[in-house]
């Protein structure tokens, strides 16, 4: 042991500063776990905000199409959904630009929305996963066709 005096009166001992590595060891495992549960929390978030994101573009695409349906007492044709959609239509479902005479529906959409999952938002309406969203227009069915999971939404 070290001493250091100061004053004749005073001793002061010499103490090391610092970790041992065994301490900087514990407390490096236990931010390890914590990150772990942390991280899945986040995982788990973002799963089910792409969730929330689907059935949520879900309701609105299908909130149209019934609109369109009432409108039309037809769904819109898959080869001119988008327009039919997104533009001003008539009874019969010719299309034309927004606030052009004879044309009193629409539009119903500004686009379609992407699918979260996949980013895109191509229609189709062949099997799962071979579009973002499957589209049959003799129903009206609008689903996420990306997976299994979200086809059933």
């Amino acid at each position: 042991m070290n001493l250091i005096r100061c004053c004749p009166s005073q001793v002061r001992l010499k103490t090391s500063q610092g970790f041992t590595l065994i301490e900087v060891m514990i407390v490096v495992v236990i931010l390890g776990i914590l990150a772990a549960i942390v991280s899945q929390k986040f995982v788990s978030a973002f799963t089910e905000s792409r969730t929330n994101a689907i059935q949520m573009n879900l309701h609105r695409m299908r909130s149209q199409l019934e609109i369109y349906q009432q409108h039309h007492n037809a769904y819109p044709t898959f080869a001119n959904f988008v327009n039919q959609m997104s533009m001003a239509t008539n009874a019969t479902g010719n299309t034309a630009a927004v606030g052009t005479p004879g044309f009193p529906f629409g539009p119903y959409l500004r686009n379609v929305p992407p699918n979260p999952n996949t980013g895109a938002n191509i229609l189709g309406n062949g099997a799962v996963g071979t579009s973002d969203w499957f589209y049959d227009e003799n129903t009206g069915e609008f689903h996420a066709n990306d997976s299994a999971t979200t086809f059933a939404f």
